[in-house]
């Protein structure tokens, strides 16, 4: 049989088609950012978080009624601590932010050792939200240990964390690490989802309390873009929320 023989295809209906395809493309792209911002800013709890790679930040120029809460980079693995740590710590909280440090957890380390790293860094301060495990993939790390070992070891970590603290840990994650190993697992640590595509929404349902929502952000005082986030709740809820972990000596709001 004969093969059909196709029709010569002009350039300039070749451009056309491309030309009709890019546009469609960059709408449905202003259609998804359009839902995902409008979704944001229907929750009244906004915050960010920062490590050394913002550099100096003017603190004094940053509102605690337009960013009730503030996480900086405490540690990373067995033995890392950001250098700009402590002084994000004492200018945020001096300037009546709420704030909580986190750790970037390495997965070839064992969770007794990074909680120790953790511990030695961050101050058990009543005013403190609770601390946060920052969990995904490690290119350098990411077969070191098998699912049922990493996740014994990332309970260590939880656990003297909880206990040293006496606040519950939260877990900031990506759909992808939580969905591989996350998922069905530590039914009691809150949430905290990075998503700057789509719905924070997780495969099982499990309601998510953080949301990392951008990468790109801007705001006053930080030279560079910042990690913009939000709370899963009304101002009520994070009132609750606050209680709950016991946060007291409340900042001073400017």
């Amino acid at each position: 049989m004969k093969k059909r023989a196709l029709k010569p295809y002009s350039i300039g209906r070749y451009s056309s088609s491309i030309g009709i395809a890019l546009l469609c493309c960059i709408t449905f792209v202003l259609l998804v950012s359009f839902h995902q911002n409008t979704a944001a800013e229907s929750y009244p709890v906004q915050g960010f978080d920062v490590s050394h790679h913002q550099g100096d930040i003017d603190w004094k120029i940053i509102s605690p009624k337009q960013y009730q809460f503030v996480y900086l980079k405490a540690t990373e693995g067995g033995d890392y601590q950001d250098d700009k740590f402590q002084d994000y710590w004492l200018s945020a909280h001096e300037q009546g932010l709420r704030i909580g440090a986190y750790h970037f957890y390495r997965l070839c380390r064992d969770g007794d050792i990074q909680a120790q790293n953790f511990i030695q860094t961050v101050p058990n301060k009543a005013y403190a939200l609770p601390p946060v495990i920052d969990l995904e993939y490690d290119s350098n790390c990411i077969n070191h240990f098998s699912k049922e070992q990493l996740l014994k070891q990332i309970k260590i970590m939880h656990d003297r964390l909880q206990q040293h603290y006496g606040k519950q840990p939260i877990f900031y994650t990506s759909k992808n690490f939580y969905n591989i190993i996350l998922l069905n697992q530590f039914k009691q640590p809150p949430i905290w989802i990075r998503e700057y595509k789509g719905s924070p929404e997780l495969k099982d349902q499990r309601p998510w309390t953080f949301w990392q929502k951008t990468n790109q952000g801007q705001i006053k005082g930080i030279n560079t873009v910042v990690d913009l986030n939000i709370f899963h709740g009304s101002q009520q809820d994070w009132n609750l929320f606050l209680e709950k972990n016991q946060i007291s000596n409340f900042p001073k709001q400017n």
